[in-house]
C-alpha cells in the first residue's frame, strides 16, 4: 500500500467554540471521527489568545509550538513554559490546563491519542531519515518548517503536508527544513488485534 499524501491545502480550518483560534485536523483516526470518537488525531492550531484548554477525559496529548513567542501551559497547577520552535511536550488531556500566550499569537502542533487504545510518540528531524512502521503502528510525518521529499515517489512536500504511512510502509525523507514524525502504537490486548 502506498503512503497516503495529506496536502495543507485541502483542509478546512474550523473556529474554536471560545474564539480563541482555529483549528486545521491534519489527519484523525477512524476517519472522520469527532472530538468524541477518535482513536488518535492530530490538528495544526491558529492561537489567538490565551485561556483554559477543552478537557479530554481518558486522552494523552503532545503540543509543539511551530511559530511565534510561545505560550506558558499551567497543568494541574505547575506552570511549563514552552518559548522555544520545534520542542513537543506531553500533557494529560484530562488535566486541567490554562494558556498564557508570551506576546502575541502562535500557531502549534496538536497530538491527541485516546490512551486505553494507542500511544503517540513524536520526534522532530531536520534532516534526512527514513521510517519503518511496525505491526499495529502507524507513522504520520508532517512539515513544520520549510520542505521535505518523500524520496520513493519524488513526492514534494511543503510546510504542514502530511505523509500517513502504515502496515510496515517504508519511506525516506530528504528534509530541507523540520519535519515531526508522530508514530502511533495501539496498545496491546485490543479486541481484534
Amino acid at each position: 500500500m502506498a503512503p497516503r499524501v495529506l496536502r495543507a491545502e485541502e483542509r478546512t480550518p474550523a473556529p474554536w467554540k471560545n474564539g480563541g483560534g482555529v483549528t486545521s485536523e491534519v489527519a484523525a483516526h477512524p476517519e472522520g471521527a469527532g472530538l468524541d470518537d477518535f482513536a488518535w488525531r492530530v490538528s495544526v492550531a491558529e492561537v489567538a489568545r490565551g485561556g483554559p484548554f477543552s478537557t479530554f477525559e481518558g486522552v494523552d496529548r503532545n503540543i509543539t509550538v511551530v511559530q511565534g513567542p510561545g505560550m506558558a501551559l499551567t497543568v494541574d497547577g505547575d506552570t511549563h513554559v514552552l518559548d522555544a520552535p520545534h520542542e513537543p511536550f506531553a500533557f494529560p488531556g484530562d488535566a486541567a490546563t490554562g494558556c498564557e500566550l508570551l506576546g502575541g499569537p502562535i500557531v502549534d502542533f496538536n497530538v491527541m491519542v485516546r490512551r486505553s487504545l494507542m500511544s503517540a510518540r513524536v520526534r522532530i528531524e531536520r534532516g534526512p531519515t527514513s521510517v519503518r512502521p511496525c505491526p499495529g503502528t502507524r507513522v504520520l510525518a508532517v512539515v513544520l518548517e520549510g520542505r521535505a521529499v518523500l524520496r520513493r515517489a519524488a513526492v514534494s512536500l511543503g510546510r504542514f503536508d502530511a505523509v500517513l504511512l502504515r502496515d510496515e510502509d517504508n519511506a525516506s525523507f530528504d528534509v530541507d527544513g523540520v519535519l515531526a514524525v508522530v508514530t502511533l502504537t495501539e496498545r496491546p490486548g485490543l479486541p481484534g488485534h
